[in-house]
């Protein structure tokens, strides 16, 4: 947030920072005419959350948990208390694809731009109600340096899980192309690698400045110069060695992946999730749920792509694979649904706009035929399992951390409230309530 005047600014000089993010201290408790707790469990009706410090304590209905004397009471009224909301694929650092100033981002802005930008992105995340990201991708390692000032206590966001560079062939949808020779040439020490060689040096170089998940492009794709949307980049010899590697180092490996052969080279390598997977064939549905390998749609990026073809902002090459990527992906959800793939939801954020994630819980039941409740679990329950938080976020459980949403109204009649998150809190502290106006940093 804003310095508001001089005077506070000095105080904030002459007096040290506690580093370290804000918490809840002491038990409120939370009362809404329904809960749902993220695991695919019907509904309790006037339910009940008892936060402690950070932590969760007590769930169930209300005249069934036991209230704490002197606790603070928060009634939600009509609305519908849930686990905060987890979107495994964002892109919180830079600029968004409808700013006219992003294609030429990363020659003309300063290096500091897109980490500043990531700021009031991940404001606009938490706010939302996505207590929790995947972030697969960013420039100059500046979303480890904006997850250690959101932890630090310096600005608000979700907690988050980082990929660092993405790592792809040269000339492929992970480099930076359309730029003159010289200009945009990158290595493993940014992800540009080819070879397993090449590659095990990459995955290393990502990890050894704090990746908790590397991310990979096993096809060409939308929004990248000179390839082929669905066309496979690394063999299955390169994947095989990235995949390795990660294991080695206790990563999991997030592969962008459109073509249905491509997806099926990173499954069989041992990816731990399929990145958009639009043109997903029976067969490949079939791999990844045997292997229990995730789906994360981006339905969000699929409208969004749509959106800037209508309006001219996307063009060409660039315009008929996202058209057919966006058309595709409606039909690969429905048969990784039918095959019982496992679906965690992911927005891309980025190419759409940050703040609106819940539009994609929205989407999955709309383009995807899932029914609401399999959206509400895939972005809390899946979330958490993808990213191997399971026993610490997801589901509205006594000993996990205080992270809890609600909405109004109930979604499971009308699933388009989980894009109006009115209640928002992380670790046991409230950001954003109707009742509550709690003070930000």
């Amino acid at each position: 947030m804003l310095i508001r005047n001089f005077a506070a600014a000095a105080l904030l000089v002459a007096t040290p920072i506690l580093a370290q993010e804000l918490k809840g201290t002491g038990t409120t408790v939370l009362r809404a005419a329904r809960v749902i707790d993220g695991t695919g469990a019907a509904p309790i009706v006037n339910g009940v959350v008892v936060v402690t410090d950070d932590k969760i304590v007590a769930v169930g209905k209300q005249g069934s948990v036991t209230i704490p004397a002197g606790a603070k009471i928060i009634d939600l009224g009509d609305a519908t208390l849930m686990p905060g909301f987890i979107d495994a694929h964002t892109h919180i650092i830079g600029r968004e694809l409808n700013d006219p100033e992003a294609d030429a981002a990363a020659v003309k802005d300063f290096d500091a731009v897109g980490a500043i930008i990531g700021v009031a992105n991940a404001q606009k995340t938490l706010l939302g109600g996505f207590t929790t990201i995947r972030n697969v991708g960013a420039p100059n390692f500046d979303d480890m340096a904006l997850r250690k000032t959101v932890s630090e206590g310096f600005v608000i966001g979700p907690r988050m899980q980082n990929a660092g560079h993405a790592t792809g062939i040269t000339g492929g949808h992970c480099d930076e192309n359309g730029y003159k020779p010289g200009l945009m040439d990158g290595g493993p020490r940014n992800g540009i690698a080819d070879g397993p060689d090449q590659i095990r040096a990459a995955v290393r170089y990502q990890a050894k400045y704090g990746a908790d998940v590397i991310k990979t492009c096993a096809t060409g794709g939308v929004l990248s110069e000179g390839d082929a949307v669905g066309v496979p980049q690394y063999t299955y010899e390169e994947m095989k060695a990235l995949v390795d590697e990660a294991t080695k180092l206790e990563r999991k490996v997030a592969a962008h992946a459109h073509g249905a052969e491509g997806i099926k080279i990173a499954v069989r390598a041992g990816v731990a999730s399929i990145e958009h997977g639009s043109f997903l064939d029976e067969e490949g549905a079939k791999m990844m749920a045997q292997r229990g390998t995730y789906l994360v749609p981006t339905f969000s990026a699929g409208e969004a792509v749509e959106k800037a073809v209508k309006a001219g902002m996307l063009k060409g090459l660039k315009a008929e694979k996202g058209l057919a990527a966006a058309a595709a992906m409606r039909n690969a959800v429905k048969i990784a649904v039918r095959d019982g793939v496992p679906i965690a939801l992911g927005t891309d954020a980025g190419v759409g706009s940050h703040g609106t994630n819940g539009h994609e819980f929205t989407l999955m039941v709309q383009w995807g035929g899932m029914t609401p409740m399999q959206s509400i679990v895939a972005g809390t329950m899946s979330g958490a399992k993808l990213l191997g938080w399971e026993n610490r976020i997801g589901s509205l459980t006594v000993g996990k951390l205080a992270d809890v949403v609600a909405v109004p109204g109930d979604p499971l009649q009308d699933i388009r409230v989980m894009e109006k998150a009115n209640f928002v809190m992380k670790n046991g502290y409230v950001y954003k309530s109707a009742t509550v106006t709690p003070a930000l940093p």
